[in-house]
Protein backbone atom coordinates (compact mmCIF):
# COMPACT_ATOMS: atom_id res chain seq x y z
CA UNK A 1 0.00 0.00 0.00
CA UNK A 2 2.98 2.24 0.84
CA UNK A 3 3.88 2.00 -2.71
CA UNK A 4 0.71 3.48 -4.23
CA UNK A 5 0.89 6.28 -1.45
CA UNK A 6 4.14 7.23 -3.21
CA UNK A 7 3.33 6.93 -6.65
CA UNK A 8 0.09 9.23 -6.18
CA UNK A 9 2.48 11.60 -4.10
CA UNK A 10 4.77 11.66 -6.82
CA UNK A 11 2.32 12.31 -9.93
CA UNK A 12 0.32 14.96 -7.70
CA UNK A 13 3.81 16.64 -7.17
CA UNK A 14 4.61 16.07 -10.58
CA UNK A 15 1.28 17.46 -12.08
CA UNK A 16 0.51 13.41 -13.78
CA UNK A 17 -2.32 12.44 -14.22
CA UNK A 18 -3.78 9.51 -12.19
CA UNK A 19 -6.72 7.66 -10.74
CA UNK A 20 -6.85 5.88 -7.83
CA UNK A 21 -9.49 2.55 -7.45
CA UNK A 22 -10.53 1.34 -4.21
CA UNK A 23 -12.74 -1.59 -3.79
CA UNK A 24 -14.95 -0.35 -1.20
CA UNK A 25 -17.31 -3.86 -0.95
CA UNK A 26 -16.42 -7.70 -2.30
CA UNK A 27 -13.95 -9.77 -1.65
CA UNK A 28 -10.41 -7.66 -1.06
CA UNK A 29 -12.53 -4.37 0.34
CA UNK A 30 -9.97 -1.80 1.32
CA UNK A 31 -7.60 -3.18 -2.17
CA UNK A 32 -6.30 -0.52 -4.37
CA UNK A 33 -5.29 0.20 -7.68
CA UNK A 34 -3.23 3.50 -8.94
CA UNK A 35 -3.39 3.70 -12.60
CA UNK A 36 -2.29 5.67 -15.58
CA UNK A 37 -1.28 6.36 -19.14
CA UNK A 38 1.98 5.16 -17.94
CA UNK A 39 1.84 2.68 -15.15
CA UNK A 40 -0.41 0.65 -12.96
CA UNK A 41 0.10 0.27 -9.63
CA UNK A 42 -1.48 -2.40 -6.83
CA UNK A 43 -4.13 -5.12 -7.57
CA UNK A 44 -7.85 -5.82 -6.69
CA UNK A 45 -7.40 -9.32 -6.22
CA UNK A 46 -7.96 -10.63 -9.39
CA UNK A 47 -5.91 -9.36 -12.91
CA UNK A 48 -9.71 -9.69 -14.93
CA UNK A 49 -10.94 -7.05 -12.27
CA UNK A 50 -7.69 -4.84 -12.61
CA UNK A 51 -7.64 -5.13 -16.26
CA UNK A 52 -11.82 -3.51 -16.55
CA UNK A 53 -11.13 -1.45 -13.62
CA UNK A 54 -7.95 0.65 -15.08
CA UNK A 55 -9.62 0.65 -18.72
CA UNK A 56 -12.75 2.31 -16.50
CA UNK A 57 -10.97 4.46 -14.67
CA UNK A 58 -8.58 5.77 -17.48
CA UNK A 59 -11.79 6.71 -19.36
CA UNK A 60 -12.86 8.39 -16.52
CA UNK A 61 -9.71 10.20 -15.84
CA UNK A 62 -10.25 12.00 -19.45
CA UNK A 63 -13.13 13.70 -17.63
CA UNK A 64 -11.23 14.64 -14.48
CA UNK A 65 -14.28 12.76 -12.80
CA UNK A 66 -15.22 10.56 -9.68
CA UNK A 67 -17.65 7.87 -9.03
CA UNK A 68 -18.16 4.85 -7.68
CA UNK A 69 -18.74 1.26 -10.31
CA UNK A 70 -19.82 -2.09 -9.74
CA UNK A 71 -18.36 -5.52 -11.45
CA UNK A 72 -18.86 -8.99 -10.71
CA UNK A 73 -15.84 -10.37 -8.90
CA UNK A 74 -13.89 -11.11 -11.77
CA UNK A 75 -14.84 -7.81 -13.69
CA UNK A 76 -17.91 -9.15 -15.12
CA UNK A 77 -19.76 -5.90 -16.83
CA UNK A 78 -23.44 -7.14 -15.42
CA UNK A 79 -22.06 -8.04 -11.63
CA UNK A 80 -22.86 -5.70 -8.80
CA UNK A 81 -21.05 -7.95 -5.78
CA UNK A 82 -17.63 -5.96 -6.00
CA UNK A 83 -18.28 -1.89 -5.33
CA UNK A 84 -15.59 0.56 -6.79
CA UNK A 85 -14.71 3.77 -5.71
CA UNK A 86 -12.66 5.73 -8.58
CA UNK A 87 -11.25 8.90 -8.03
CA UNK A 88 -9.43 11.43 -10.53
CA UNK A 89 -6.40 13.80 -9.50
CA UNK A 90 -6.49 15.62 -13.00
CA UNK A 91 -4.56 18.65 -13.45
CA UNK A 92 -5.82 21.13 -16.38
CA UNK A 93 -4.82 19.04 -19.92
CA UNK A 94 -2.70 20.54 -22.18
CA UNK A 95 -2.70 21.95 -25.43
CA UNK A 96 0.24 22.17 -27.50
CA UNK A 97 -0.12 25.16 -30.54
CA UNK A 98 2.54 24.60 -32.77
CA UNK A 99 3.14 28.00 -35.23
CA UNK A 100 3.19 31.47 -33.67
CA UNK A 101 0.39 32.35 -36.82
CA UNK A 102 -2.40 34.51 -36.57
CA UNK A 103 -4.83 31.69 -35.87
CA UNK A 104 -3.46 30.28 -33.10
CA UNK A 105 -4.09 33.64 -31.01
CA UNK A 106 -7.87 32.46 -31.19
CA UNK A 107 -6.78 28.53 -30.71
CA UNK A 108 -4.97 30.00 -27.34
CA UNK A 109 -8.17 31.58 -26.54
CA UNK A 110 -10.61 29.02 -27.02
CA UNK A 111 -8.35 26.20 -25.57
CA UNK A 112 -8.22 28.32 -22.29
CA UNK A 113 -11.74 28.58 -22.22
CA UNK A 114 -12.07 24.93 -22.31
CA UNK A 115 -9.97 24.39 -19.28
CA UNK A 116 -6.41 23.73 -20.91
CA UNK A 117 -2.94 25.20 -20.34
CA UNK A 118 -1.68 25.83 -23.30
CA UNK A 119 1.51 26.05 -24.97
CA UNK A 120 2.53 28.51 -27.91
CA UNK A 121 5.63 27.04 -29.51
CA UNK A 122 7.57 28.22 -32.77
CA UNK A 123 11.09 28.14 -34.03
CA UNK A 124 10.40 31.88 -35.06
CA UNK A 125 11.41 34.36 -31.82
CA UNK A 126 10.21 37.30 -33.21
CA UNK A 127 6.60 35.30 -33.66
CA UNK A 128 6.35 33.51 -30.68
CA UNK A 129 6.10 36.23 -28.26
CA UNK A 130 4.33 37.03 -24.82
CA UNK A 131 2.72 40.37 -26.66
CA UNK A 132 1.04 38.17 -29.23
CA UNK A 133 0.28 35.22 -27.15
CA UNK A 134 -0.96 37.08 -23.70
CA UNK A 135 -3.51 34.37 -22.79
CA UNK A 136 -1.34 31.66 -23.11
CA UNK A 137 0.62 30.36 -20.13
CA UNK A 138 4.15 29.27 -21.70
CA UNK A 139 5.72 30.95 -24.69
CA UNK A 140 8.19 28.12 -26.31
CA UNK A 141 11.39 29.21 -29.08
CA UNK A 142 12.03 25.65 -30.29
CA UNK A 143 11.80 23.73 -33.07
CA UNK A 144 8.54 21.86 -32.58
CA UNK A 145 9.65 18.71 -32.98
CA UNK A 146 12.51 19.14 -30.53
CA UNK A 147 10.05 20.89 -27.89
CA UNK A 148 7.75 17.96 -28.30
CA UNK A 149 10.55 15.53 -28.11
CA UNK A 150 10.95 16.17 -24.32
CA UNK A 151 7.47 17.72 -23.67
CA UNK A 152 4.80 16.06 -21.01
CA UNK A 153 2.34 14.21 -22.78
CA UNK A 154 -1.16 12.13 -22.25
CA UNK A 155 -4.19 10.73 -23.56
CA UNK A 156 -6.12 14.41 -23.00
CA UNK A 157 -3.60 16.02 -24.69
CA UNK A 158 -4.38 18.06 -27.88
CA UNK A 159 -1.44 19.13 -30.56
CA UNK A 160 -3.06 21.48 -32.92
CA UNK A 161 -0.20 21.86 -35.72
CA UNK A 162 -0.94 25.73 -37.33
CA UNK A 163 2.32 25.69 -38.48
CA UNK A 164 1.75 25.04 -42.30
CA UNK A 165 5.04 24.14 -43.45
CA UNK A 166 6.97 20.80 -44.11
CA UNK A 167 10.11 21.47 -42.67
CA UNK A 168 8.21 21.74 -39.34
CA UNK A 169 5.17 19.62 -39.91
CA UNK A 170 7.18 16.21 -40.74
CA UNK A 171 9.45 16.16 -37.58
CA UNK A 172 6.78 17.26 -35.79
CA UNK A 173 4.11 14.43 -36.98
CA UNK A 174 6.28 11.71 -36.70
CA UNK A 175 6.76 12.75 -33.06
CA UNK A 176 3.47 13.50 -31.94
CA UNK A 177 2.57 10.14 -33.74
CA UNK A 178 4.45 8.47 -31.20
CA UNK A 179 2.71 9.95 -28.57
CA UNK A 180 -0.67 8.72 -26.62
CA UNK A 181 -2.12 12.43 -27.35
CA UNK A 182 -5.50 12.21 -27.57
CA UNK A 183 -5.82 15.05 -30.59
CA UNK A 184 -3.76 15.66 -33.34
CA UNK A 185 -4.68 18.12 -35.72
CA UNK A 186 -2.93 19.72 -38.94
CA UNK A 187 -3.62 22.58 -40.35
CA UNK A 188 -3.88 22.71 -44.41
CA UNK A 189 -5.54 22.23 -47.45
CA UNK A 190 -6.27 18.90 -48.90
CA UNK A 191 -3.94 19.05 -50.77
CA UNK A 192 -1.17 20.33 -48.78
CA UNK A 193 -2.21 16.96 -46.47
CA UNK A 194 -1.95 14.89 -49.08
CA UNK A 195 1.86 15.76 -49.63
CA UNK A 196 2.13 15.55 -46.17
CA UNK A 197 0.79 12.18 -46.23
CA UNK A 198 3.00 11.35 -48.85
CA UNK A 199 6.25 12.47 -47.00
CA UNK A 200 5.08 10.76 -43.85
CA UNK A 201 4.71 7.56 -45.72
CA UNK A 202 8.24 7.71 -46.89
CA UNK A 203 9.44 8.35 -43.67
CA UNK A 204 7.71 4.87 -42.69
CA UNK A 205 4.53 6.10 -40.55
CA UNK A 206 1.99 3.45 -40.85
CA UNK A 207 -1.90 3.86 -41.76
CA UNK A 208 -2.40 3.47 -38.62
CA UNK A 209 -0.46 6.34 -37.59
CA UNK A 210 -1.72 8.99 -40.32
CA UNK A 211 -5.02 7.74 -39.34
CA UNK A 212 -4.70 9.54 -35.98
CA UNK A 213 -4.25 12.70 -38.05
CA UNK A 214 -7.10 15.54 -38.03
CA UNK A 215 -6.83 17.67 -41.21
CA UNK A 216 -7.90 19.51 -42.32
CA UNK A 217 -8.22 20.34 -38.94
CA UNK A 218 -11.54 21.28 -37.15
CA UNK A 219 -15.58 19.99 -38.30
CA UNK A 220 -17.02 21.21 -41.38
CA UNK A 221 -19.17 23.90 -40.24
CA UNK A 222 -17.86 26.75 -43.21
CA UNK A 223 -15.59 28.77 -40.57
CA UNK A 224 -13.38 30.96 -42.32
CA UNK A 225 -12.28 33.72 -39.74
CA UNK A 226 -10.03 32.75 -36.81
CA UNK A 227 -12.63 32.40 -34.30
CA UNK A 228 -14.63 30.32 -36.46
CA UNK A 229 -11.99 27.51 -37.28
CA UNK A 230 -10.42 27.93 -33.19
CA UNK A 231 -14.74 26.91 -32.71
CA UNK A 232 -14.40 24.31 -35.28
CA UNK A 233 -11.28 22.77 -34.00
CA UNK A 234 -12.43 23.06 -30.51
CA UNK A 235 -15.73 21.00 -31.11
CA UNK A 236 -13.57 18.39 -33.00
CA UNK A 237 -11.73 18.10 -30.31
CA UNK A 238 -14.35 17.66 -27.97
CA UNK A 239 -15.94 15.22 -30.20
CA UNK A 240 -13.15 13.45 -30.82
CA UNK A 241 -12.46 12.83 -26.68
CA UNK A 242 -16.35 11.85 -26.40
CA UNK A 243 -16.11 9.31 -29.26
CA UNK A 244 -18.24 11.27 -31.37
CA UNK A 245 -18.98 11.93 -34.92
CA UNK A 246 -19.59 15.39 -34.69
CA UNK A 247 -22.40 15.75 -36.33
CA UNK A 248 -25.81 17.73 -35.90
CA UNK A 249 -27.62 17.11 -32.94
CA UNK A 250 -30.88 16.95 -35.29
CA UNK A 251 -29.80 14.19 -37.58
CA UNK A 252 -28.97 12.04 -34.55
CA UNK A 253 -29.94 9.13 -32.23
CA UNK A 254 -29.44 7.87 -29.02
CA UNK A 255 -28.54 10.53 -25.90
CA UNK A 256 -27.53 14.46 -26.14
CA UNK A 257 -24.69 13.56 -23.72
CA UNK A 258 -22.12 11.10 -24.19
CA UNK A 259 -22.50 10.13 -20.39
CA UNK A 260 -24.27 11.76 -17.62
CA UNK A 261 -22.26 14.84 -16.76
CA UNK A 262 -19.39 13.60 -14.17
CA UNK A 263 -18.38 15.26 -11.01
CA UNK A 264 -15.01 17.11 -11.10
CA UNK A 265 -12.45 17.55 -8.84
CA UNK A 266 -10.39 20.01 -8.09
CA UNK A 267 -6.87 19.73 -9.27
Amino acid sequence: MGQIYEALKHAIREKDAVALITEVQGPNPGAKVLASDEQVVGSLGDSNLDRVATAKALDMLQHGAISTVHYGPRGEEEGTEVELFIQSFAPPPLMYVFGAVNLASAVVRIGKFLGYRVTVCDARKVFATKERFPEADEIVVQWPNEFLETAKVDRRTAICILTHDPKFDIPLLQVALKTKAGYIGAMGSRRTHQKRVDNLVEAGVSDEELDRIMAPLGLDIGASQPEEVAVAVAAQIIANRNGRPGGSLKHSDGRIHAKPEPEKVPG
